[in-house]
Formats: structure tokens, C-alpha cells, sequence
């Protein structure tokens, strides 16, 4: 990406009192490339929201102090209009009623994924047109990724990937030219469980490749039946044109 092309970093604030939970959130958004900070009380929310000037806050309804809703009128109090997502344990239709009335941008129940909630704030920048919204298609060579939709393209063909498939490639674009890891990719795509199991990334590498460089269909464009994932001997993988 040439320096004129470099987008801003998303500046993610995660308010919950369950300090792992904030934490995770905050772990996952940082591998998108964004920048977190977290806090676990209302109090604390507003004091880093004021240094950290967040694009947009996740905010637990539930806090030992301020509740959600006043973090939230404080902060619009003080003239910031920064998006937020309410994350809650009520389900109730009333409380999603008043979180969105109240000036909420979303609202997720808990117990949640946190592939929807990120999918969620993508959406919510977008509407806002916060930094970072236009970083939703990946693009290398032929090869394109839309992380809302989550469709994979080489170029015309859709192609089929599980979820697996579907996040090591992502985390493999997303770090192009870097060559990664086996223990990087089972890091990030798995988290925990398969330590040493190195095998589990070479397979799934292994089908992803058969999809991605399988011959397009009758004059599809595109550089199709090329290879688009690189085995670095001794070190790893990496996406990158196969002209490079």
C-alpha cells in the first residue's frame, strides 16, 4: 500500500466490567489492525475516552458505577458524538428499545461471537463514516476479499471457503507481504487448543490453495491457475502476486 493510500487507524474503546470479555474484544480488534483500549467502569470509560478520543465504544449496560446509558448521555453531554454499540445480558425488547432510543448505535446480547460484534461496528463505521469504513475489501493481484459480505474472489470466480479457511486467508492478506508463522496463523485463527499442531494449518493451507488457484471458468480474467500462497522454507506462508 503506497503511503498516500494508508487509512487511520480505527480507535476502538471497550467498556465492560468483566475485565476478560474487554480484553478479548480489544485482543481481536487489534489482529484488524485497529487500536484498543479498554476499561471496566463508567468512571474509568469517560476519563480514557477523553485521551484516547475512541471512533467508536463498545459499552456494557452493566457497570459497578455508570451505567451504560450514563456513560453515554455524559459523553453527548460533553459534545462527543462517537458511535456506540450497547453490549448487554438483557434481552428484553424494552431494553433494546431504550438502548437504541437513548442514542445507541447498536445493541448486542451476551452471551455473543466476536466475529458478529466486529462485523457490527464495520457496519456501524460505515453508516457513521468513521476512519476505516472503506477497509472492508481486501484487494492482492486478482484476489479480493470483502469482510462484510465475506465473499472471496479470484478474479470472477466466487469461491466456497469454510470459516476456518476463510479467517487464515483473511489473516494472511491482511499481513501481506509478512510471512507468517505456522504458531502465528494457529495463534490467531484457532487462539487456543492446538498447540504444536502445526499440521492443522499446512491442511487447511493445503485445501485453500486447491480453491484459490483451481483454472478459472471459459475466459474468466484474472490470473487464475497461478499460485497466490507462497511457502517460505524454514519460515512460513505468505499471500503476494505471483509476478513479485
Amino acid at each position: 500500500m503506497k503511503e498516500d493510500e494508508r487509512v487511520e487507524k480505527v480507535r476502538l474503546l471497550v467498556v465492560d466490567d468483566d475485565p476478560p470479555i474487554a480484553d478479548l474484544v480489544a485482543t481481536v480488534a487489534r489482529y484488524e489492525g485497529w487500536e484498543a483500549a479498554t476499561a471496566n467502569s463508567g468512571e474509568e470509560a469517560l476519563r480514557v475516552a477523553a485521551d484516547f478520543r475512541p471512533d467508536i465504544v463498545v459499552l456494557d449496560l452493566m457497570l459497578p458505577d455508570v451505567d451504560g446509558f450514563g456513560v453515554l448521555d455524559r459523553l453527548r453531554a460533553l459534545g462527543t458524538m462517537v458511535p456506540v454499540v450497547f453490549l448487554t445480558a438483557r434481552d428484553a425488547v424494552a431494553d433494546r428499545v431504550a438502548g437504541l432510543t437513548r442514542g445507541g448505535d447498536d445493541y448486542l446480547v451476551k452471551p455473543f461471537a466476536v466475529e458478529e460484534l466486529m462485523a457490527r461496528l464495520r457496519t456501524v463505521l460505515r453508516r457513521s463514516a468513521g476512519p476505516g469504513f472503506e477497509r472492508s475489501v481486501l484487494r492482492i493481484g486478482d484476489l479480493t476479499m470483502d469482510e462484510d459480505t465475506r465473499e472471496v474472489r479470484r478474479g470472477e470466480r466466487l469461491l466456497t471457503l469454510t470459516p476456518t479457511e476463510y479467517e487464515v486467508l483473511r489473516y494472511l492478506m491482511r499481513k501481506s507481504p509478512t510471512v507468517l508463522t505456522k504458531a502465528q496463523i494457529l495463534d490467531h485463527v484457532w487462539e487456543y487448543g492446538f498447540g504444536g499442531r502445526s499440521n492443522v494449518v499446512e491442511l487447511v493451507v493445503s485445501r485453500l490453495r486447491r480453491k484459490l488457484d483451481e483454472p478459472g471458468e471459459r475466459g474468466a480474467s484474472g490470473e487464475n491457475g497461478t499460485p497466490v500462497i507462497h511457502t517460505v522454507r524454514g519460515f512460513g506462508y505468505v499471500v503476494r502476486q505471483a509476478a513479485e
